[in-house]
This record gives structure tokens, sequence and C-alpha cells, in this order.
């Protein structure tokens, strides 16, 4: 008897000690994901791994980038969302992610997530797991269009025929948000894949090539006559993204460059059924259509207290029903090709963009070294306010491109 009393506390100890707390973040904007995961996918979490308590932290958005540099270093959480890619990699580079290479063996995420592999990847191993990815391109007021009898464009020239059409009646063409600066990138993004392509592009953020080669002049040249003409709505850069929806609520302006996250925002803004997409359009024909796809992920913090329910939490995020849940209410695609396929009518849109695309690019701040991409974007929103001090941005920003990439 006593030796079945001693049995049943080692046991009792040892699922006590298999379990814990597992510490989370979250830093979407979108109020709806936050009640997503505190009434489901934690919920169906703990009920699937019974003794297992996940507490979730939420941040702003913004001061997230700041606060992840920080905690990573310290104590941080079991479970952290980041960025795959270049953002993923500078954490990976300085030993603060943990490899997870295992989960994705164990759970045959190889051939699950094939499509995001690479973003996750660095020396051959995987550092987290890819959550979801979403298309960027151009939303526009469909009502506006009609009243004009404009239609979607299907080259550079189509689009500044739109905007003069636009601008004409009073309505400006284009609203944005630059105050946190990475807006202004994708349309740096947008207009340096058109114009030069994939690997020139993937070249300049690896540091390969200069800010100031020639081949960027055409890059400039058109984005300068958008804003010179007043194609951008007034004041943007003390706007964040989503102060920069407002203009298309009410009308003064009639598109939108941004990632399909914005449309949850513009539809309960009340323009259901007033919102169209179109890829950013074609400025040079012989240069196949890249689009830019970024891809959000979770990791494990290498300092972590709780790996072993860390990887559980992972493995669980992976899963083709928890990605299509959490994918669904972020306005983005699941990552696992098992996941059903979209219902919604702009990511069935973004899917087929995608699909169809000559390959992904993940965005300007996720693709090149961070403290490149911070003084990069700079440059770009004070551009797009000062297009004529071009030569001097372009200089400054070549003089930080030397002095990190040491090339």
């Amino acid at each position: 008897m006593k030796k079945l009393s001693i049995l049943i506390t080692a046991f009792l100890f040892t699922i006590t000690a298999m379990a814990g707390t597992l510490k989370i973040t979250q830093n979407s904007s979108n109020a709806n994901t936050h009640k997503l995961w505190k009434e489901k996918v934690i919920p169906m979490f703990e009920k699937e791994n019974p003794g297992i308590n996940v507490e979730m932290t939420i941040y702003d958005h913004e001061a997230y980038k700041t606060a992840i540099r920080n905690f990573l270093q310290a104590e941080p959480p079991d479970v952290v969302n980041w960025f795959s890619g270049n953002r993923m990699k500078f954490f990976v580079d300085q030993g603060l992610f943990e490899d997870v290479s295992d989960v994705w063996k164990k759970h045959g995420l190889n051939s699950q997530l094939s499509a995001a592999r690479s973003t996750m990847t660095v020396n051959g191993k995987q550092w987290g797991v890819p959550l979801t990815y979403y298309q960027w391109g151009v939303y526009y007021r469909t009502d506006i269009f009609k009243k004009y009898g404009l239609g979607e464009p299907r080259s550079i020239a189509d689009l500044m025929h739109i905007c003069a059409t636009l601008k004409k009646n009073g309505i400006t063409p284009f609203t944005i948000g630059t105050k946190y600066l990475w807006t202004a990138a994708g349309w740096f993004d947008f207009l340096n894949l058109r114009v030069n392509g994939y690997d020139f592009h993937m070249g300049l953020m690896d540091g390969n090539i200069s800010y100031e080669d020639k081949r960027l002049d055409k890059v400039f040249d058109i984005w300068g006559d958008l804003a010179r003409k007043g194609y951008f709505i007034e004041n943007h850069a003390s706007l964040s993204w989503q102060e920069g929806q407002a203009p298309m609520l009410n009308g003064d302006a009639a598109m939108y460059l941004m990632g399909n996250f914005v449309v949850g925002n513009l539809q309960e803004g009340g323009l259901t059924g007033k919102i169209g997409y179109f890829q950013f359009p074609v400025i040079d024909g012989n240069v196949r259509t890249w689009e830019e796809a970024p891809t959000d992920s979770v990791h494990i913090p290498s300092k972590a207290k709780n790996k072993a329910d860390a990887r559980k939490f992972l493995a669980f995020l992976a899963r083709p029903d928890i990605q299509s849940m959490v994918a669904e209410v972020e306005g983005m695609l699941p990552t696992n090709n098992q996941s059903p396929a979209p219902s919604d009518e702009f990511l069935k849109i973004g899917f087929k963009v995608l699909s169809e695309s000559a390959g992904l690019a993940q965005f300007y701040d996720r693709d090149t070294n961070p403290e490149m991409a911070k003084e990069g974007m700079k440059g770009f929103q004070e551009f797009m306010v000062k297009p004529d001090r071009e030569k001097q941005i372009r200089k400054r920003i070549e003089k930080v491109r030397k002095r990190i990439f040491k090339k």
C-alpha cells in the first residue's frame, strides 16, 4: 500500500512538472484577433493540454517592435510573435531564438508549410513557425471609380490617368499614413520590383547595390511625379496607417496601397460592397510580376523558461484548422497548405495573385537589415513630403548602407 502511495505521488509530481504556465505575446492591432485568441485559440489549446495555463500579454503593434528587443535579452515569455525573413534572422544571429527544427520534423511541417519554409530557415535550420501571410496591393473605392468611369489599371500610364481624373474632380488619388514609416516602404518596394525586378531588389536589400545606382532613378522619378502632382493626401507624415483610412472612408481619397488586413477596417467603417482590389500595375512589360507577401510567425526565445510546452504550442499553431481560424479573422492567408481554401472574396483574389506571381518578397523592413530599414524608411517618408530632396536623401541612405554592410 505504501509503495502504491509513493508511485501515485511520484506520478502526480511528474504530471505537475510536465505542465505549467506558458507565457505568450500578441501584437496584432486587430481587436477581433485578441478576442479570437482569448475565446478560442487559447481555450482550445488548454483543453487539449490539461494542466497548461496560457498567459497572454497584448502589446501595441508599434511599441512591440522596441519591446521585443529588450525582453528577449532579459526575461522573455515562452512564445513570441514576430516576422519571418531578415527580421527573424536578426535575432537568430544574436542567439535569441530557439532552433525548432525538431518541431518541424516531428509534425511533418516541412511538407505542410513548404511555401514559407525558406522564410523560416537560417543555416539549414528552422527558427519558428509561420502562421499567416497576405497580399499587398491597391484597395479602392469602386463607387468613386464608377462615378468617373474609371477601370482597374493595367499599366502605370493607366494609373496616372486615374490619378489625374480623380485630382481634377477634387478627390486625392491615394491616402496613406507614414508616421510609422513602413507604409512608405510599400511604395518603394513595388516601384522597384516593377522597374528592376526581384534579383535587383534583393541585391539592394542584401546591401550589395548602391542607393545611388542609376537603375533606381526611374523608381524615384515615378514616385516623385506622384508626390509633386499632389496624388497623396497632405500631412500623411503625421498620420498612422489606421488614421490614413479616414480619407478613404469619407470619400476624400479613392485608393490605398496596403496589405489585405486593411479590408476589415474599411468594411467596419461602412464600405462593405464598395471596395475593390487591383495589383500594383506593370511599369516595364519585360519585368516579371513579383508581389509582396509578408509572413507573420511565432518563435521560442532561447531564454524561455517553458520550452517543452512552447514546442507543443508551436505545433498546435501550425495545424491547418488553427491557421485557418486565425487567418480568417486577421484577413490573411494560412501558410499551411492543408488548410481549407478561403471563402472571403479578397483572400480568394490574394491567393490567386500570390500563386500566379513570379515570386514573393517579404517587405522592405523584413528583407533588409533592421538598422538599414529604419534609416531607409526615414528617407522614403521625407522623399514623399519633399521629393526635390531626392539627391540628398539617396546620398544619406547610401552612406548608411556602406556603414552597415561595409560594401
